[in-house]
């Protein structure tokens, strides 16, 4: 269950309660009359359907009370009620199917800008990284993994081709870019440096890797991982899953393949620069196709359910 906290303008309270009266999953409707001080407007409150949470936000912003108030939603652990239980039973369809997508464009957003933080991790990752494919170290390497944090704007750029938002698709691809760009250019300098010290050698990344190897030698499983991975991915989004995020991260191999490309653009060695690089775009390529399609299937799934999101008026006598 969602619950919907709303601060209405007067005049649109009226329309606001006959929307969630006549939504399908509505329960513990609660409205507190001239509560609200800025903005100033009365105070809204009910429970939603998780599956029929969408429809209602939708309906909610086409009133405007996102605009001239205030919509808020929380995601609800435990509710203790006959009421409760009726409305997630008329709802169609499970929760966890459902797709909130103001709540995924939110959650993209925060994930999928360019800050300090999110350039931090990504030159971090890729350090890790550098250290692991050098080293021919498997668990560096699944370390580096699970810190990168490009599957943010991996999936920022599905969204927003879904959604048809060219904003933030650019916003999320220039996250994107500028991270790994940074990120290879940190990672170049640390070889160099590391390799000064004596703790890298040519050597080292020219003598057989098979723990390693596979990150600059790409073949048809390297796209396939990556397109199973972009559906998974999307999929513990939208569901609200972030455990299954770990899984993703460490399934392709986007931040080393990148690191390995550094670190041979380092040395010289165009063989590894080049086979990274290709690896490192199949797999970005793999993961926002399979996200990208598995965004669409979801929306194609819920507009076949939308006529069911209404409650039937009684018959009258």
């Amino acid at each position: 269950m969602l619950h919907l906290r709303m601060i209405t303008p007067p005049d649109r309270t009226h329309a606001v309660l006959r929307l969630i009266e006549e939504s399908v999953g509505t329960t513990h409707l609660v409205v507190l009359t001239g509560a609200a001080l800025v903005p100033a407007g009365d105070v809204v409150t009910c429970d939603v359907a998780r599956e029929a949470g969408d429809e209602l936000l939708h309906a909610l912003r086409e009133l405007g009370i996102d605009e001239d108030g205030s919509i808020t939603v929380e995601d609800i652990d435990l509710t203790l009620s006959k009421s409760a239980d009726r409305a997630e039973e008329e709802a169609p369809g499970e929760g966890v199917d459902a797709v909130l997508w103001e709540q995924l464009s939110d959650a993209t957003h925060e994930e999928s800008t360019l800050t300090i933080t999110y350039t931090a991790f990504m030159i971090v990752a890729m350090l890790i990284a550098a250290c692991g494919v050098v080293l021919d170290n498997a668990i560096l390497i699944v370390g580096a993994m699970a810190v990168g944090p490009e599957f943010g704007p991996l999936a920022g750029v599905c969204t927003g081709l879904v959604r048809r938002a060219p904003k933030p698709a650019a916003r999320s691809l220039l996250a994107l870019l500028v991270g790994f760009a940074v990120g290879m250019a940190a990672t170049t300098l640390f070889s160099l440096v590391m390799d000064a010290l004596g703790l890298f050698e040519q050597s080292m990344l020219e003598q057989p890797r098979p723990n390693t190897s596979f990150i600059w030698q790409p073949d048809p499983f390297s796209f396939v991982v990556a397109l199973l991975a972009g559906v998974v991915g999307v999929l513990s989004l939208t569901s609200a899953k972030s455990g299954a995020l770990v899984g993703v991260a460490i399934s392709v191999t986007t931040v080393p393949a990148a690191a390995n490309a550094a670190v041979a653009l380092s040395y010289g060695d165009v063989d590894q620069t080049w086979g990274s690089a290709e690896q490192l775009l199949v797999n970005l390529g793999a993961i926002v196709l399979a996200g990208t399609l598995t965004l669409y299937a979801q929306k194609l799934l819920w507009r076949t359910r939308r006529g069911r999101l209404r409650r039937t008026p009684p018959a009258k006598a």
